[in-house]
């Protein structure tokens, strides 16, 4: 009988953090059977829309995310089969016609800020993580890379999230930390708990026999 994956939720607002926890723990167990699934890739495609109507998606409402597509291809990992990744272009506010093939792995990291929102996925998770990290951080975190790698304004990032980006967290995001297992204050900075996190981790993969 073959080996049920291992599958750990990582969420928190934009900002918190969670990317580097997530890529803090891939990297731990890199030698490992491990992969990342992004909730990012699953927006929804919108090709059926005019490209003005698609310019107003609220990427950070829990509507915007085609989260029975990631259903099922967290279920298709979990029976050991490959998937076909999809490719969001943000550019034409749309899925784009690239795929990218994944293969089954042992631990399976789900990363996104609406992670834990859908009941159906968090009863797919084995560990609920919640990176909590004050709104002060996240803002300035967001400001520095929509600026320096996205080459926006400094009032065009400001007017998104007092409109868009702050009533969604407070809304759907920040009431998820409810579910979570554990509890990671200040994302990626948080050494002790990334350890600890890494520990736990470790004794279940121990306890199915995958190390």
């Amino acid at each position: 009988m073959e080996r049920k994956p291992v599958v750990i939720g990582v969420t928190g607002g934009s900002g918190s953090g969670k990317t580097s926890v997530t890529k803090s723990i891939y990297e731990f167990f890199k030698g490992h059977s491990i992969l990342m699934l992004e909730q990012d890739y699953y927006y929804k495609d919108q090709a059926h829309l005019p490209f003005e109507e698609r310019l107003k998606t609220n990427y950070d409402h829990p509507l915007a995310f085609d989260n029975d597509l990631l259903i099922e291809h967290i279920q298709k990992l979990l029976r050991h089969e490959e998937i076909n990744k999809p490719v969001y272009d943000y550019a034409m506010h749309t899925r784009s016609d690239e795929v990218i093939t994944v293969e089954p792995k042992d631990v399976i990291i789900l990363e996104g800020i609406l992670v834990l929102e859908d009941e159906r996925l968090r009863d797919l998770m084995d560990i609920k993580l919640f990176v909590d990290t004050d709104a002060d951080l996240r803002i300035i975190r967001r400001l520095s890379r929509d600026i320096n790698e996205r080459g926006r304004t400094m009032d065009s990032v400001i007017d998104q999230y007092v409109n868009v980006v702050r009533p969604m967290h407070n809304q759907f995001i920040e009431p998820t930390k409810r579910y979570a297992d554990i509890i990671i204050p200040e994302g990626g900075h948080n050494h002790v708990a990334i350890d600890l996190m890494v520990t736990k981790i470790q004794t279940i993969l121990e306890q199915k026999s995958f190390l």
